[in-house]
This record gives structure tokens, C-alpha cells and sequence, in this order.
């Protein structure tokens, strides 16, 4: 558990990038507010449609320090949800059955000691379940080398990160080695049915670009990653999600740092889709934090963002308030309406 201080740094740095994304580094920087957006497209104040999607963070601990990662997950990174709120998060989603999926992140999820725990009581509800593996957390240690099996057991979606099909760009966005783990790793998925056609058995890969810009098509992409993974290592996924990178946390790091970041949040305004606005995922998704309170959605729970309505933990959870409540919005919303906006399950048109 975090100290009070570090809690309150942690709120600190929150609010410093909030401040930066709204006005850039100096405070000079000016773009088209989304809220004015969003009041030309009659979306304002935007509601969601019906909460769905129960997407639980269960710990910011990872085996990688990725460089895109909105999250600032690491090795170094202490905060875990506790038994008790997993088991709140049970207790809600047994009083509230058109919650159908369930969105199990981290971090690397699988390093919380009650994952396996949390995964089974889920899988007893018969819900839904996904889970963003990061891959390489599979080779990591012999007592995740079954993590295959326990998926397949549960029907576990899976769903994980692969910036590119070359080692080269993998590894200078996830670290050495990452590419040539993640490959044993598919190869293991793929050997207990995951990703095979015949099977009911769903692993779906994540793109992510490398530097300043925005994804290329979502089903060219696709094909791309299939042609290459197949022809190259025998592999075979679902489906490819592309996610426009957030500029928050590291990603916002890497921009300011490398003088890309006015450029880069004028290509979000300059690619705003209104229709992308209408299908984003807060709408349909309530976000969880490791330590239970909730957020519109996991970008806005990395800005601590809170929901707008009065009861913000999962201890008082109560989906007739959240399907009437206002989603909280920001320039940094402008992430997932570009193009064909992004969610975390890749464009929404």
C-alpha cells in the first residue's frame, strides 16, 4: 500500500499531466477544446449506453517497462489489488449480470498472488473473461509456464501486445529479447488451441505505433501480422486490435522529450471523427483501479479521473447511478476519436 506522501505525488504528477495535455508544456499551447467537439456532434455531456464491460486493474507490477505504456508499469511498482476488493468486484458482478465481460490488466496481471484465485471465481459466474497477458510474463518464471493451460481451462480470452512482427521494432519498444520470448510464447498459446480456427479459443494481438503517429489501418495491418507470423514462425492469432497511443504517462514522456508532442496532439484534433466519438469505449465500460475506485475508463484512471457521480469506489457500486452519470472528458479523449478511434479493443469503426 502506498504511503500517504507518495499517494499524494502520485495525485501530483496526475494533475501535471492533465495541466500539460490541456495546455501544453508553457501553457501556450492551444487546441480546439473536445468538449466543443463533441457539442457540434450533439454528444455533449456524453452518457454512456449500458455498462457492459467490467474492466479490472488488478496491480501496476510488470516484468517489462514498456516505452509506450500509459500505465508506467514496472518491475519497481507496488501497487496490488488486495483479496477484498477482488472480492467486492465478485460480489457486484453476482448482482449484476449484463455485466458480460469482464477485462482483467495490470501491469502484468498474472504477478498479483490471487490472479488464478480472481480468474476462478469469475469463470464460476460464467462471464466473459479476457485477459491482457504481455506474453513474455509466460517464460518469466516455471511457475507461469502452465499459464497456457490454466487459460484454456477457463476459456480465457487472451489478448497481448505485439508492437510489430520484426524483432527489431519489438524490442526497441518493449526491450531486448522481448520479440524472441513473446514468439515462444504465441507458439505455446498456439499448442493448446489458442488461435487455431477449429478452436473456440480467442488470442487476439495488440498494435501500438513506435514513434509520433497515428496507426495505419486496422484489417491491412491484420494481414500483414497473419501473412508474416505464419509464414515466418507457423503462428497463428484471431484478430490484430490497433490502439492509438495516449499521450499520457510515458508515451507523454517520450513526446515531450523528443519534441513531438504539439505535432502529435494536432494530428489527434486534425483526425477527429465524430462517428469515432459515438462508439467510444467509456461508454459501454466501467474501469476498476487496483485499490477499487472507479474511472470511465483506464486512460482517465491513469489521470485519476474518478467517475462524476458520488459513489466512486467498488464498495458502493451501483450501475443505475453509472448508466446515468456524465463521462468526465479531457484533450487527452482526442486519443480515441481519431481516425477510426481506438479502444482497448482496437478501432470502433
Amino acid at each position: 500500500m502506498k504511503s500517504l506522501k507518495e499517494q499524494h505525488n502520485i495525485l501530483a504528477d496526475a494533475h501535471e499531466q492533465i495541466k500539460i495535455i490541456e495546455h501544453g508544456k508553457n501553457g501556450d499551447f492551444f487546441l480546439v477544446p473536445f468538449q466543443q467537439k463533441l457539442e457540434a456532434a450533439n454528444l455533449f455531456p456524453l452518457k454512456p449506453t449500458q455498462i457492459e464491460i467490467f474492466q479490472v486493474n488488478i496491480g501496476k507490477m510488470c516484468n517489462q517497462s514498456c516505452r509506450h505504456c500509459h500505465v508506467d508499469a514496472g518491475p519497481d511498482r507496488k501497487e496490488m489489488m488486495n483479496i477484498e476488493t477482488m472480492q467486492q468486484c465478485i460480489e457486484v458482478l453476482k448482482q449484476n449480470p449484463q455485466l458480460k465481460t469482464i477485462d482483467i490488466t495490470g501491469g502484468a496481471p498474472e504477478m498479483n498472488t490471487s490472479f488464478r484465485w480472481f480468474v476462478q471465481q469469475i469463470s464460476s459466474l460464467n462471464r466473459h473473461i479476457i485477459v491482457r497477458c504481455n506474453l513474455t510474463i509466460i517464460l518469466a518464471n516455471k511457475k507461469y509456464y502452465d499459464l497456457p493451460e490454466f487459460y484454456k481451462q477457463h476459456k480465457v480470452e487472451v489478448v497481448s501486445s505485439l508492437p510489430f512482427y520484426t524483432q527489431d521494432r519489438t524490442d526497441r519498444q518493449r526491450g531486448n529479447g522481448v520479440f524472441d520470448d513473446s514468439i515462444k510464447a504465441l507458439k505455446m498459446l498456439n499448442n493448446v488451441g489458442y488461435g487455431k480456427e477449429e478452436s473456440k479459443l480467442i488470442l487476439n494481438l495488440v498494435y501500438n505505433p513506435a514513434g509520433a503517429f497515428l496507426p495505419a489501418s486496422q484489417s491491412s495491418l491484420e494481414k500483414e501480422f497473419k501473412q508474416s507470423l505464419k509464414s515466418k514462425f507457423d503462428i497463428e492469432f484471431n484478430n490484430l486490435y490497433v490502439i492509438t497511443n495516449m499521450p499520457i504517462s510515458r508515451y507523454l514522456d517520450y513526446l515531450l522529450n523528443s519534441g513531438n508532442y504539439e505535432k502529435y496532439m494536432q494530428k489527434l484534433t486534425d483526425a477527429y471523427n465524430s462517428s469515432a466519438a459515438e462508439n467510444v469505449m467509456c461508454r459501454n465500460t466501467i474501469s476498476v483501479g487496483w485499490n477499487g475506485f472507479l474511472y470511465d475508463c483506464d486512460f482517465n484512471q491513469m489521470l485519476e479521473l474518478k467517475v462524476s457521480n458520488s459513489n466512486k469506489h467498488i464498495g458502493n457500486f451501483n450501475a443505475d447511478e453509472l448508466n446515468k452519470r456524465d463521462i468526465l472528458i479531457g484533450q487527452h479523449c482526442y486519443g480515441c476519436t481519431a481516425g477510426s478511434g481506438s479502444s482497448c479493443g482496437g478501432a470502433v469503426i
